[in-house]
């Protein structure tokens, strides 16, 4: 069974950084891209961003553009999130996903780790 193992996450303040990491647990990922997704508290899992393995192409939902960055190490089979200026609103559980991305758009597989939590303080 694919597993994604998600970690980084913890508690910061407003303003502060974090940087998550996304690796597969006995494989390599296989498919076209990788892509993080969040769910807070009472809401529904939202997208936050998708990265090609290939070319590095990536897609960015509105809410993080700027301040998100997405990234891939082949080397070390692992995803990355890192997060910078954050804000309360950023506080979730934040997911990594395989995927593909096709017209800008991420299509992710259903397939979840655990998710690592991101509690941003004000």
């Amino acid at each position: 069974q694919v597993q994604l193992v998600e970690s980084g996450g913890g508690l910061v303040r407003a303003g502060e950084s974090l940087t998550l990491s996304c690796a597969p647990s006995g494989h390599t990922f296989d498919s076209e891209a990788m892509g993080w997704f969040r769910q807070a508290p009472g809401k529904v899992r939202e997208f936050v961003a998708g990265i090609f393995w290939s070319d590095e192409s990536t897609v960015y939902a509105d809410s993080v553009k700027g301040r998100f960055t997405i990234s891939r190490d082949i080397a070390k089979n692992t995803g990355y999130l890192q997060m910078n200026s954050l804000k309360p609103e950023d506080t979730a559980v934040y997911y990594c996903n395989e995927g593909t991305i096709v017209g800008g758009i991420y299509y992710g597989m259903n397939y979840w780790g655990k998710g690592s939590l991101v509690t941003v303080s004000s």
